[in-house]
This record gives structure tokens, sequence and C-alpha cells, in this order.
């Protein structure tokens, strides 16, 4: 019997319709058009309006245009893995809100939280349940409304992030197409670095971190570039080694979005050409768990059967990792 694989066999993304500009946000803080994109390569970012919405409404424009490409229901959908940060409350989780918006009523589901890295790590968990033969259909949703966790009178945050979400159906496999391998670390030391300082129980909310604005991104820029472009390219690196892949090999590279920067250090360290890089960061910025699946969404019609694609990314807490999968359809 050949080894099951879980495959992509359908991906689909979502924007919001508002764009934020540098120059809007030359009037917001103290900075410029220049200096924005010398240092992340982002021009504008998509930003999510409107009273009540959350992560799961963009989702639910997400999910529905994956499905219908599939030709599915919902109903078929056996597990959703909800990549977020940026959770519609607490509790529920937001898997089990989208499910009930979008009709998915014989799945079961559950939120996770690796920062940027999450999409990657829900990729792997959900693979496993396919591989397992436990489900015929697992749902990867990857989403965040940044905007509603940035401080937009700090220019070392609110210049970088963006609101989107994508997914991925992930359907078994037999003929070697599918998630290859992954390599998936974190190191909780590096939480100093990027964090969100309240809100959670250790700090819950009160009057007191909300007077302090602590309920927002906060990051040491400098530290954390040190290690994500180290890292990052690293893990990529790793995993062709592994499987003993050449950049020849390579058909795309789809790098998490977080800096222009650090996406050409990690093509550099592959010995890949920037004509093998997805990157969409200068329109639709840093979407945490949303970056990889939209490139997925938006360059979906150059992929081909049996493509060799590289996934890599870099979060907060730290967390990163690499995927290395082929295409399947």
């Amino acid at each position: 019997m050949s080894k099951i694989h879980a495959a992509i066999t359908a991906v689909h993304g979502y924007v919001p319709d508002y764009v934020l500009t540098n120059k809007e946000l030359e009037s917001m803080v103290d900075t410029s058009d220049e200096w924005i994109v010398a240092r992340t390569g982002i021009k504008e970012r998509r930003i999510l309006k409107g009273e009540g919405l959350g992560t799961s409404d963009m989702a639910v424009h997400a999910v529905n245009g994956l499905l219908e490409k599939r030709g599915i229901g919902a109903e078929e959908i056996e597990l959703i893995i909800f990549c977020t940060t940026t959770a519609d409350m607490p509790f529920p989780a937001t898997a089990n809100i989208l499910a009930e918006k979008i009709g998915a009523t014989n799945a079961w589901g559950y939120d996770l939280q690796a920062a940027c890295s999450g999409f990657l790590f829900g990729l792997t968990t959900g693979s496993q349940f396919i591989e397992s033969g436990k489900h015929k259909k697992v749902l990867v949703v990857g989403g965040d409304r940044m905007s509603s966790i940035i401080n937009y009178s700090d220019r070392t945050t609110c210049i970088i992030f963006g609101d989107g979400c994508g997914a991925v159906l992930l359907e078994p496999n037999e003929e070697g197409y599918g998630v290859i391998d992954s390599i998936l670390k974190s190191d909780g030391s590096g939480r100093p670095f990027l964090h969100q300082k309240a809100g959670g129980s250790a700090r819950p909310a009160s009057h007191e971190t909300v007077d302090r604005n602590e309920h927002v991104v906060f990051q040491e820029g400098k530290a954390v570039f040190k290690f994500a472009v180290t890292n990052m390219a690293e893990a990529a690196a790793d995993i062709m080694e592994r499987n003993e892949l050449t950049a020849e090999d390579v058909t795309w590279l789809v790098p998490h979005q977080a800096n222009k920067r650090i996406i050409d250090a990690t093509a550099s360290r592959m010995g890949v050409g920037p004509e093998k890089v997805m990157i969409n960061i200068e329109k639709y910025g840093n979407t945490t768990n949303g970056t990889i699946p939209l490139c997925l969404w938006e360059w979906e019609s150059q992929l081909k059967k049996g493509d060799t694609l590289i996934l890599a990314a870099f979060g907060g807490g730290f967390t990163w990792g690499s995927v290395y999968l082929r295409w399947a359809y």
C-alpha cells in the first residue's frame, strides 16, 4: 500500500477592502513612505473595518471561496484547525465560531496559537489526521485581525501589520504529493522581545493594563530581526538538506511575509533566485497567520502538479520552522 500524504486540494484567501497606505501612516506617526519601504518592503496593508467584526468573519469569505472551488459542502469538513493570534474571543475557539457560521455541522475544531509560525504548525498538525487515516477532509485556516492589537502611535509596529486570512483543504493522496516533511522549532526565551503584555492569565485585563496600553503588540525590532533572519533561513536550508533537495529542485519558496530583508536572506541561504520567491508583503504587510496561505492563494494559477514548495516562517515566542510539500493539482 502506498504511503498516504496530506495534500492541499484547494486554497482561497480574503483581505478586507480598506487600504492603509504608508502615506496615511505618515499623518499618524513620525515615519515616511521611504523609511517604511526601505526597512520592511511594505507599501500598504489591509484593515478590517466594521463594528463587531472579527477574524472569523474574514475566514468565512476565505473558506466559502475554497468550498466553492472544491465543489463540496461545509458539512463534509471533519476538522477545522484555526491558526490565529487574534481569536474572536478568549473562548469559545474561533474554529467553533467559524464552523457555525459556514454550516460545518459535522466538524470538530480548535484554535492553534504559535504567532506567525502558526499556519505551518497547523498544516503539520492537520497532516497527521490525514496520514493516520482518521480524517479525509481537514480545513487549516490562517488569519488575523492584527489591527485589533496594534498601537497606531507606535511606529515600530503599526507600519508592519495588516489584516487577512487564507485557508487550505487537506485530503489524502497516495501519488506522492502533499506534505512530505517539516521542521518546527520553538524557544520561549524569546518572549521578552515580541509579545502582548496583558490580557492573559498572568496579567488579566484591568483599568491599569488598559490605561498603560498593554493590550497591544510589543516588539524589540532589532532582537527579533536578528533571530528571525538566521533561524528562518536555517530552517529552510535544513529541510532542503534533509530531503536532498538542491536549489534547482525547488519550484517556489513560500516565506512568511514579515520583512523583505528576512525573505531575501532566506532565499539567499537556500540559493534560489527572486523569480522563485512568492512576495506580496508590499500590499498586505504582515498578516501573521495569514501570510503563507494568502501567498498560495495569489500564486495558485501559477502552481503546477508536482511543484516543490518550501514554506518557511518565524514568529513571536519565538517559533519558527519550514515545511516541504509537493503541489497536488
